[in-house]
């Protein structure tokens, strides 16, 4: 899980927007109805990781292991402390407003809906939850693949919060930016209401070194510099061979040149987005 560094470290308060933890499995166990099962990935190893790219704040998103108890994410970022972490939850409707408003004073900022791996929050509560926890200034952040983001992106464009998009919108890297999936990714940033996590390997439709995703970063740093954020996505939970972190900075480094652009993408845009 270690990484070797990358050519050139991230600049001052980098924040990586997208990872996982996992474990340990003795204090936090997993739940039944997971679709994988993964190895632990624990807070030390991943501060290894963040220490070699310059990592200064964090974000830890809520994996479908763990369903909607948020107690290993919660324990995480008590450990890094609230000065340089955040973390998006899984709920469901049976959240009331104290157990939404105990989630934001722990750090909370978002609720994610997983249409991927399952095991979260029901699509059908997308409508109510927003609703719910627009009072408290937080998004919804979707996980879905390029086909049903297409179908649910004009609904999403329309809810009363901020909504952040995993992995590149899940647009494979072979359909090219010209396909309607991708443009259908370009519409919702136009919307102003969307941001786009630039975490690209998934996307990848030629696999390792997932080098054939960078035309579709580029398209979505030029389509909105301002609503992209960055991120790891460690331990890269069920990918084989698994990428290094380092080689993903690297990547993200060679794909965005300009150095005012990374500084928003890296640190400026994610302290707006979560509250830093």
């Amino acid at each position: 899980m270690d990484t070797r560094a990358p050519k050139q470290k991230a600049p001052p308060l980098t924040t990586d927007c997208h990872f996982h933890i996992f474990g340990p499995f003795d204090r936090f166990p997993m739940s039944p109805a997971r679709h994988y099962t993964p190895p632990e990935a624990l807070v030390p190893p991943y501060l290894r990781v963040a220490e070699a790219l310059g990592i200064e704040r964090m974000v830890v998103v809520q994996a479908s292991i763990y369903g909607t108890d948020n107690a290993v994410t919660l324990d995480a970022i008590s450990q890094f402390g609230l000065h340089r972490a955040r973390g998006v939850a899984v709920i469901d409707d049976s959240f009331d407003a104290a157990a939404l408003q105990r989630l934001h004073d722990q750090g909370i900022r978002g609720v994610r809906f997983n249409m991927v791996s399952g095991n979260g929050t029901p699509e059908d509560q997308l409508d109510a939850l927003a609703r719910r926890v627009a009072p408290l200034g937080w998004h919804i952040q979707i996980y879905a693949d390029g086909a049903k983001l297409q179908e649910i992106g004009p609904k999403l464009a329309g809810l009363p919060v901020e909504v952040v998009i995993d992995h590149c919108g899940g647009v494979k890297a072979a359909l090219g930016v010209d396909h309607p999936q991708f443009q259908a990714l370009l519409r919702l940033l136009d919307s102003r209401r969307a941001w786009i996590k630039v975490c690209s390997y998934r996307a990848s439709s030629a696999g390792s070194p997932w080098a054939d995703v960078g035309a579709n970063v580029k398209a979505l740093v030029a389509a909105a510099p301002d609503r992209c954020v960055w991120g790891t996505d460690w331990p890269h939970a069920q990918m084989k061979p698994a990428p290094e972190a380092g080689l993903l900075l690297d990547q993200f480094f060679d794909w965005v040149p300009d150095s005012a652009v990374r500084q928003q993408i890296l640190a400026d845009n994610p302290a707006r987005l979560y509250g830093f």
